[in-house]
């Protein structure tokens, strides 16, 4: 999950300041108010992460579902999203047991032969 923050942050800080803003400036309606901006965070992950930062990608694919529970428990407790700290630590576990992306092994060249 750290790996997975780091690259969001590195490549969306823009659209995560503005959805943490959002957030803070409406705390009884940040789920409806504040959701474009959510997309925007998804959309720009999606996008730029670079194709060797694949984390995101697995991490979307292993924890669909707690993920999608989380969801669903915010847009029933929209005012109260204490309610979900369940739902927040199932995605969480789930999210840490996806295991980072493999790096290619390094490829050892044999020096060419003088001639």
């Amino acid at each position: 999950m750290q790996a997975a923050l780091e690259v969001t942050a590195r490549y969306c800080s823009r659209e995560l300041d503005q959805y943490g803003q959002c957030v803070a400036a409406k705390p009884e309606s940040w789920q409806r108010d504040c959701h474009h901006l959510k997309m925007s965070i998804a959309q720009c992950t999606s996008s730029q992460c670079p194709p060797g930062s694949p984390i995101i990608r697995q991490i979307r694919q292993a924890c669909a579902e707690p993920f999608e529970a989380f969801e669903e428990c915010l847009r029933q407790n929209e005012a109260s999203a204490g309610n979900c700290a369940e739902q927040v630590r199932r995605f969480l576990q789930c999210a840490e047991r996806v295991p980072p992306p493999r790096r290619p092994a390094a490829v050892q060249t044999q020096p060419l032969p003088a001639s």
